[in-house]
């Protein structure tokens, strides 16, 4: 049996995500000892790592709450995992595709400062004017 401090260290997950999973169902509750600790088993932590590597790909909560229920059911078609893989593939995709763009917009901005004076500063004055910008970007939240 492992406490959630050895859970924590063996797949470099806080205490307090490892109890969050938890919360939300992802974990399952685990067994306790006389006094009341947490106690996992090995298929825990395996579930664990699955999750934090899950999560290291970009896969939401959601994401991998659906692909933990095909793990948990192994007799359904490969083809529905596939299928969330994809989804989050496609969303990586877009991602880079906006950071293409505000890597375009930065480079520019830069290139186009004279780097004189900050009267004249074409960094300040692009942040200042949406409209000075030549491609469509937006929060990708980094």
């Amino acid at each position: 049996m492992l406490s959630i401090g050895t859970m924590s260290r063996k797949t470099g997950t806080k205490v307090q995500t490892v109890r969050y999973y938890e919360q939300i169902g992802l974990l399952p509750e685990p067994g306790r000892s006389e006094g009341g600790q947490r106690r996992y088993t090995d298929d825990d932590l395996d579930r664990l790592a699955f999750i934090r590597h899950a999560r290291q790909l970009g896969f939401s909560l959601d994401a991998i709450r659906e692909l933990l229920a095909l793990a948990d059911n192994p007799r359904q078609p490969c083809a529905n995992a596939d299928s969330i893989a994809a989804r989050q593939l496609r969303q990586v995709e877009k991602r880079i595709m906006r950071l293409q763009a505000l890597r375009t917009e930065l480079r520019r901005m830069i290139d186009e400062c004279n780097g004189e004076s900050i009267a004249d500063c074409r960094v300040l004055e692009v942040l200042r004017d949406h409209s000075e910008c030549l491609t469509e970007h937006e929060d990708i939240g980094a």
